[in-house]
């Protein structure tokens, strides 16, 4: 398994940069890609990105792609693209998997005309803010996730809006039917502060 640490890894991060670049869509990497490059030590296997939906159709992301040597890894790939908005696919050169998805929802829209550039093994890639990510997180949810929201919220204290992030949390919670997120991230405040 190729590790976030390899070079082989750094080429996967790279040929996705490239693809969203040459795609022109409002597009930024999430997840472990965009924890570590935010400065928060962790492992990660895959890499994540999000691109916004209402610009972009599954087949520009499948043919930007495959000039990257990024090809998709099951095969009703533009079937799900349509109906679950994730494009599933792999950087064949380097084995990795990469997960884009198609960003539909304000908060996505925002986070993205709001990301930066910032740095991932000598590789400028576009990132949401720690604010924005932190909320990617606890609406995902699952232990990394949550380790990775503490660990973003200890190291940008003073940056990140904790008004907007509960705001845009109790929205998520009500939306998913599901309070336990925002009473997460209430816990994370207390334990960083």
């Amino acid at each position: 398994m190729t590790k976030s640490s390899d070079p082989e890894f750094a080429e996967a991060v790279k040929a996705l940069q490239q693809a969203l670049d040459e795609l022109g869509s409002p597009a930024m990497m999430i997840g472990g890609v965009a924890v570590i490059a935010l400065g928060v030590p962790r492992y990660t296997a895959d890499v994540d990105a999000t691109i916004l939906g209402r610009t972009t159709l599954p087949e520009q992301i499948l043919d930007a792609f495959a000039r990257h040597g990024i090809r998709p890894r099951i095969e009703e790939v533009l079937k799900l693209a349509r109906s679950r908005h994730v494009v599933l696919a792999l950087h064949e050169p380097s084995g990795v998997s990469i997960d884009a998805t198609l960003g539909w929802l304000p908060f996505e829209e925002q986070a993205i005309q709001t990301s930066q550039i910032r740095d991932y093994a000598g590789i400028e890639i576009r990132v949401p803010r720690a604010e924005d990510l932190v909320i990617y997180k606890l609406v995902a949810s699952r232990p990394q996730d949550i380790e990775d929201a503490k660990a973003l919220l200890a190291l940008y204290n003073d940056e990140i809006n904790l008004d907007r992030v509960r705001d845009l949390m109790r929205q998520f919670s009500e939306a998913l039917q599901d309070a336990s997120r925002l009473e997460v991230l209430e816990r994370l405040i207390q334990k960083t502060r």
